[in-house]
């Protein structure tokens, strides 16, 4: 599916396969718009450039953009966290109990 995202670095609106987080051209972050992928190719020239201008002010950009609730459940954000330190469990015994004798039986 087509989204309409916005790279305030290049000032330019794209049309995204999927959710992305960066801009294919500078690699900045960039902003999911609200608008669909219909209502944007239906715009005439004028209504585009208008648009693109909303955008490059911060407050209507505000408006204009979304957040894609469902991000913690894509592929990029599963692999943005494994490749995040790990927590590290430490477990030690309690001095209240005593070790159990492990036995290995061959058969």
């Amino acid at each position: 599916m087509m989204y309409m995202h916005y790279c305030k670095s290049c000032q330019r609106v794209y049309m995204l396969n999927g959710h992305k987080q960066r801009c294919p051209k500078c690699h900045k972050g960039i902003q999911e718009l609200k608008i669909s992928y219909m209502d944007y190719v239906t715009m005439n020239q004028e209504a585009r450039q208008q648009f693109c201008s909303s955008c490059a002010d911060d407050e209507q950009l505000q408006m204009l953009s979304t957040t894609y609730r469902m991000y913690k459940y894509s592929k990029w954000y599963k692999e943005l966290q494994s490749q995040m330190t790990q927590t590290t469990f430490f477990t030690y015994p309690r001095p209240d109990k005593t070790p159990q004798d492990k036995k290995i039986t061959l058969v």
